[in-house]
């Protein structure tokens, strides 16, 4: 990966962020009038707030990229075989689908029924499976669980400063901008890499 490559991931990854969280951001504000960025009611302020917001967001979403990069190679050098490699994301998909639901649930218990909490994980389980299924058809089948593990588990562990809120904006606000920044940089990687069978 050059210089020059990176500066296109990041710049067209920090517009998307920017882009996806003032359309959620203005439908959240005149959908809900009690909706505000940083306590700022103003849509002038909250337009600036949101662009800014969800600049941080795709930032994260960049992090969090490179950090399941990094790991994902040292797992590869520790772990030889793919298999027993994929069953351990797998394993982490399963982990973190049902703690999804079952922490949220006890983190806050009497705000919902057990069904409520097992809608966002069912979400964005469908999202990462839809977006493996993308990049498999432009790819190869072997990348169909790195790309579930990263779209699931990366996902939800950049978004947690939402979920401890229970609080659907919020939670809609960072994580709507999440999963498209991160479903743009594992869909665009091979073409960066120009190894389009990688």
């Amino acid at each position: 990966m050059t210089l020059r490559k990176w500066f296109h991931l990041f710049w067209t990854t920090l517009v998307l962020g920017m882009v996806v969280s003032l359309v959620i951001g203005l439908i959240l504000q005149y959908s809900d009038q009690e909706f505000s960025v940083m306590g700022l009611s103003a849509v002038g302020f909250n337009v600036i707030n949101m662009l800014l917001g969800g600049a941080t967001i795709s930032v994260l979403s960049q992090m969090g990229f490179f950090a399941y990069l990094i790991v994902r190679f040292i797992a590869a050098g520790i772990i030889r075989s793919k298999t027993v490699w994929d069953l351990i994301q797998l394993a982490v998909i399963i982990v973190v689908l049902f703690d999804l639901v079952y922490l949220r649930m006890t983190n806050f218990e009497g705000t919902g029924s057990v069904w409520s909490y097992t809608i966002l994980p069912v979400i964005v389980l469908l999202i990462a499976l839809g977006v493996a299924y993308w990049k498999v058809k432009m790819t190869n089948r072997n990348a169909f669980i790195p790309t579930v593990f990263f779209m699931c588990a990366v996902s939800v562990l950049e978004a947690v400063p939402a979920l401890k809120l229970d609080n659907g904006a919020s939670t809609l606000f960072m994580l709507a901008p999440l999963l498209v920044c991160n479903a743009w940089q594992i869909l665009i990687l091979h073409k960066i890499l120009e190894n389009k069978k990688s």
